[in-house]
Formats: C-alpha cells, structure tokens, sequence
C-alpha cells in the first residue's frame, strides 16, 4: 500500500470510435487542455499544415486515418492522464482490442448525424467483455444531426448499455446555441466558426428557471430546453458513479471538438468519476495495484517509431507496484532478468526518459527484440495476465520476395512488424512458406509500405484462399502428433511456434474435427497463456 498516492491521481483510458467520428480531433483538444501541445493539429485539413500529434506515422498522415495506438500523457487539475488513441478503421481493430486490455475506462465518440455504426457496435462489445466503463461523447453538434433523443434509444439499443446524459444540447447544426450541463447547472454558448484553445467561461445559473436561460437563447429555445430536461430526469435514471464504474451506465456529452465545444465538462466530468488504475487478471491470480511489488504487461509493440534511429518500442501497462529506471525485472517466458536504462514516457512520436513509474502508467521500453505481445514482467513472481489474444485472420496471402538481395531485410521486417501485432505470420516448414493474415485489406498495404520506407524490402502479396486459422492442441500429444503430421500441408507456426491449422473451407474444417475429436481448434490465441503457465 505504499503507492495510494500515486494510483489515485492516475487516470488511464483510451479513445474510441468508428472511422471519422472525431476521435483524434477530440484527443488534440484534451492535450491543449492539459498544455501538452499549443496547436491542433487536423487530420485531414489542407488549410492546416501540422499533422495531428496522434498520427505520427508517415502513412497516417498521407491516408488521413489512424492505424496504430498512440499513447500520451499529461497532466491536468493534479492528475496524470494517460490517453490512448486507438485506430477507428474496421481493419486495424485489433489493435485497438489489445490496448483495450490496457486501460481503466473508455471514451466513445459518435457522430451525431451518422449515429451508432457498425464499428462502435463491434469496440461496444469488446468493452461490455471486460467490464470497461464508458463515457460516450457526441460529436459534430455544429452539424445538423439526429434528435438527441433518437440518438439516446439508439446507443441503448444498439450498444446494450444505459445512458444518462450529463449536458444537454440547445438546437444543432445551423442553429445551435450551445450545452446546458445537468451534472452542474451551468450554461455554456456556442459561437459559430470559433475555435480556441480554451472554452468560454460557463454561465452560472441559479437553476432552469433562471430568466437568463431566455436572456442568452431566446424564449422558444429556453422552453424546449426546460422540456426536455424535465422529460430527462422522469425516464433516465438519475446518475450513480457505482453503476458507472461496474459498466451498467453510461454518461453522456455533447459538443463539438472541432470547435473545442463541450471538452472542457467532458474532461473535468471525466476525471471526477472515472475510475483509477483497477486490478487485471492473470492466469493464477488478481493482481491488485496497491501491491508493493511491481508488475506489468506488453500490450503493443511498435518497430521504427523514429526511422531516423531505427528503435522498436515495447508498450507496458503497469499494473502494481513501482516501477524503477535501471532496476533488474523478471521477464516471465523467457525467464531472464532484465533492465532498462531509458524507459520512456509519450507525447505522441516525443518521448521523455523517467527514473520510475506506477500503477496506470504505460512505459515505453527500448526492445531488441526481446519482448512479443503478452508479455509479463515482474520482480520475481511467474504471473501471466490474461485478456491479450490474437484471432483468427479473415484474409490470408502468401508473401513474395520481390528483391532477392534483400532477403535478410524482408525477414527481419516481416518478424518486427508482425510482433507488433499489425497482423499475423504464419510459417511453414515446407519451403519456409509465410503467410500472412489480417481482418483487412488495409493492412496489406500499411505492410508493403512499411517495408519498403522502414526495411528498403521490397514485396508483394499473394491471395490464398483459406477459410480460417485455428490453434490446435490436445491432452493426446501421440494424436495431435498424428494429426500435424497428416495435415502437414495445412500446417503453420505462429511467432510463439504454436501449431495452426489453415482451413481451406469449412468442410474441410468439420472433416477434421470429425475425424480427430481429440483434437481441440481454437479460434483465438488466448489459450497458449494457460498452456505455456501449465
């Protein structure tokens, strides 16, 4: 219990939302909160010159989206604030489902004309999985949108989760005027087409019934206000910072973060209830963060972060303990102790050297190589946290070297970017076939590019057609031997040399179960933790 302190001011969560929803416009105005940066950046402005700080990334910033999690950090009203900016984009979701793992609480962002889509359903359940609290944001109030009402059934029908709206819009698009907030009875106006670093102060009333509500909005616009808050408070239950933290309800905001509307009462909202770091589960135990000893998890790995240095970054969430520069720690698979002598802490693609860390922080650590997704490290104790799967691929392609000089250069890349979890590499002995497998399309062409810029390989990508991948194991080993061997052909190796099974059809599939019902096929990793503690 020596860290209470320390624990309690930190505030871990990462952003979500589908594609163009806002979320790295939102991310850009928390960090000018916090004095981070001076300047927003935009994503896809030809008018603004600075990239935005998340997207570091070369490709990012031509294709104007996020396909990597950035992590950042600052601090605001005596807490530390550690954001992590996740890909909105279908094909690099799992990306996003791993620093999930990593954090205490969530932040979703909706467009509010488009509404709830198909992958915030698919993030929504990935968070109702893990009991992750979340605050949704609606976004683009400056737009003409769906009825906030509308809107509300929607996030409940479409998210499964109670809502309780915490600011309330008067008007949008065209015409609206600003947010009351209900959680503190303020009032906040818009002004069209500003965009500052800071919000206009809030206006103090003394309740709905304050003449200044008609004063500042008009009559007509101050009577729906008062109507829809009183239509509020007798269906929405009232809101409970318990039902919040156990991922039962979740509050709701609006605003606009292009215009740097309605973020400062999201973010001070955001650090009086959300909860600090929690215990994460491992294979043998919980693990609690006030424990005295420190320990912690790899969640994401990222090669050439600076090209300039060619670095690979290994990403850890602490989970208990102190975490010291220069200390020996325990790296539990390899069963070497280890130390480092720059961890870093983020700004994006800045990174500062610290001396330690605590629970809730995410450590950046210089890797050789040393480090794959999953891993744990510890001051002595075998733990390994659960909840860190790879899945099953829905694309697969066979990679062709098109420049044989440059053999050892597209090995060393493919290993490093597939250790970064970008997608899945699969190896057969036959040949040293490797085979590739995403969720997208996209990440074909993040690879290809990647490999070229950062590893001078040049390569392509050959269609295979596979119907899915499948770890396989068994409590037989004489069948599961029978089993590799027979279907060598459809046999690969994951980077923990784990046996997959690649079915070409679903048929092909059942045949296989069928005829060795010893054997077990798993469509996610998840299962190698328990195998490799036991």
């Amino acid at each position: 219990m020596k860290y209470t302190e320390e624990i309690a001011k930190r505030r871990t969560f990462a952003i979500i939302s589908h594609p163009d929803a806002g979320k790295t416009t939102l991310t850009e105005k928390l960090l000018l909160f916090g004095g981070a940066i001076q300047i927003a950046g935009a994503v896809k402005s030809n008018k603004i010159k600075k990239s935005a700080t998340s997207d570091f990334m070369e490709i990012e910033r031509q294709r104007g989206i996020s396909v990597a999690t950035s992590v950042m950090s600052f601090e605001y009203n005596q807490c530390l604030i550690n954001i992590l900016d996740t890909p909105g984009h279908k094909d690099f979701a799992e990306d996003t489902y791993r620093t999930l793992t990593a954090v205490d609480s969530v932040i979703l962002v909706v467009d509010c004309v488009k509404g709830v889509e198909q992958q915030t359903e698919r993030l929504m359940e990935v968070c109702r999985m893990r009991h992750t609290p979340v605050i949704i944001f609606i976004n683009k109030l400056d737009r003409d949108g769906k009825d906030p009402f509308d809107l509300l059934d929607e996030l409940e029908t479409k998210l499964s989760i109670h809502t309780r709206p915490l600011s309330w819009p008067i008007n949008m698009g065209t015409h609206f005027k600003g947010v009351y907030n209900l959680f503190n009875q303020t009032l906040r106006l818009f002004v069209p087409g500003l965009q500052t670093t800071t919000e206009e102060e809030a206006i103090s009333i003394s309740g709905l019934n304050d003449q200044t509500i008609d004063q500042e909005v008009g009559a007509a616009d101050a009577s729906r206000l008062r109507a829809d808050v009183e239509l509020i408070e007798s269906i929405y239950e009232p809101f409970n910072m318990e039902l919040y933290r156990d991922a039962y309800l979740a509050p709701v905001f609006f605003g606009s973060a292009i215009n740097n509307f309605g973020v400062k009462e999201l973010l001070d909202t955001f650090i009086e209830i959300a909860p600090p770091p929690q215990p994460r589960p491992t294979v043998t135990r919980t693990v609690k963060p006030e424990e005295d000893l420190f320990s912690g998890f790899v969640f994401k790995i990222h090669a050439n972060l600076d090209p300039k240095h060619r670095d690979r970054i290994a990403f850890m969430r602490i989970c208990s303990g102190k975490f010291e520069r220069n200390k020996f720690y325990h790296h539990v698979r390899s069963d070497k102790d280890i130390r480092f002598s720059n961890p870093t802490s983020f700004m994006a693609q800045k990174k500062n050297v610290i001396d330690d860390a605590f629970p809730g922080d995410v450590v950046g650590l210089y890797d050789s190589g040393t480090f794959k997704i999953g891993d744990t490290l510890t001051e002595g104790e075998n733990l390994q946290f659960t909840g860190i799967p790879s899945f099953s691929p829905e694309i697969f392609r066979e990679l062709i070297n098109e420049d044989p000089m440059k053999f050892k250069q597209l090995e060393k890349g493919i290993q490093q970017l597939t250790e970064e979890g970008v997608a899945q590499l699969f190896t057969q002995p036959v040949g040293n076939k490797k085979i590739v497998g995403t969720v997208g399309d996209l990440q074909f062409e993040v690879l290809q590019y990647r490999l070229m810029h950062e590893y001078k390989a040049a390569c392509s990508f050959r269609h295979l057609d596979l119907y899915k991948a499948f770890w396989v194991t068994s409590d037989n080993p004489k069948k599961l031997a029978e089993f590799l061997q027979r279907k060598a052909n459809y046999i690969g190796y994951d980077k923990d040399n784990n046996p997959v099974f690649l079915a070409q059809t679903a048929w092909i599939l059942d045949t296989a179960k069928r005829d060795y019902p010893e054997v077990e096929f798993h469509t996610t990793s998840e299962f190698a933790a328990a195998v490799r503690e036991n």
